[in-house]
């Protein structure tokens, strides 16, 4: 069966008058369907650009998409014109963005913004989208709906707006979520809530989801696959199981060791340096100078392609076997 979602060879810069971001170099992965994927890196990986490419939601008029292909069910989207996407967007793909206080609407109530959703979307009475929102709000584990859908977002905790943003994501039952940090700024009770919710939801409608995080613990709890991302390139792609345990990229490795243990007595290892000046073109493994594996070869564009290095796992990293005698 076809990818759900495929995004091949994608590049997106972020021009203006002073300079040219590279925010994304050539990416490429998929989403099957009733899969979850995670898109995982440090701030500035390119991660949300990715996301937000997908949807055509980059930041006007300074984002543009350069070259490859993003595809949903087979068709190509990038083609596709501001109205095709409007039905898209909601209908087909939902979306979580990642400050629910921004995203939601602060002069319009909760039920208001669900409501308008559904009415854009489905053929619906308002009456019957109005019952819907509630049972939306019911559905994602908001206490007392018939209230909460006619409050403010202002009026809602942290927790509780995220749900919102969920509900809103899902309230026209898409094939595909895209969840961008779902879990920022919560606290780790209220975290492991909507995890769970986003879990029940995806049985519930079969969707594919594909998260954005720097949270590895959201990682190995959510996802069946990993893509790792450092300064807009995949270094290394692989199911969970297998990036966890034998992680084949320098990175990779790195984050994984920057992960406090409750069992274990060594000191945190952190990853040093910073992400490399993205208005200049990589050439070569962009992790090569905060990497202690780093050799000559690494500044070589042939040697530091991405490659399927075991079955269904792959990497962009020469010392990959190093990486791996080391995890």
């Amino acid at each position: 069966m076809r990818p759900l979602l495929e995004v091949d060879q994608l590049e997106v810069v972020i021009e203006t008058k002073q300079r040219t971001v590279h925010a994304v170099n050539d990416v490429t992965f998929h989403v099957n369907h009733g899969e979850t994927v995670g898109l995982v890196g440090e701030s500035g990986s390119g991660k949300s650009i990715t996301c937000r490419a997908i949807l055509q939601l980059l930041p006007t008029p300074h984002g543009k998409v350069k070259k490859g292909t993003i595809s949903f069910e087979g068709k190509e989207l990038l083609g596709y014109s501001k109205k095709q996407m409007q039905h898209i967007r909601g209908q087909e793909i939902g979306m979580v963005l990642q400050d629910p206080m921004s995203s939601l609407d602060p002069v319009y109530r909760v039920g208001d913004q669900i409501v308008e959703t559904l009415l854009t979307h489905q053929k619906l009475s308002k009456k019957a989208a109005w019952d819907k929102a509630i049972e939306l709000l019911r559905l994602v584990g908001i206490p007392s709906p018939e209230k909460r859908v006619k409050e403010f977002p202002h009026q809602m905790s942290g927790g509780m707006r995220q749900r919102v943003m969920i509900a809103l994501a899902i309230c026209c039952d898409p094939k595909l979520l895209l969840a961008d940090e779902p879990t920022t700024a919560l606290d780790v009770t209220v975290q492991d809530q909507v995890l769970k919710l986003m879990k029940d939801i995806q049985k519930r409608l079969g969707m594919g989801i594909l998260i954005v995080t720097h949270n590895l613990g959201v990682v190995a709890e959510m996802c069946d696959r990993v893509v790792v991302l450092y300064a807009g390139k995949v270094m290394e792609t692989a199911t969970t199981a297998d990036l966890f345990n034998s992680p084949r990229h320098a990175y990779t490795l790195g984050l994984i060791r920057s992960v406090p243990r409750i069992e274990s007595e060594e000191k945190l290892e952190g990853i040093p340096g910073s992400l490399p000046d993205m208005s200049k073109p990589l050439v070569g493994c962009p992790f090569r100078e905060r990497c202690s594996f780093a050799v000559a070869e690494c500044a070589e564009r042939e040697h530091t392609q991405l490659r399927e290095v075991a079955p269904g796992h792959w990497s962009a990293c020469y010392q990959h076997e190093r990486v791996c005698s080391q995890s």
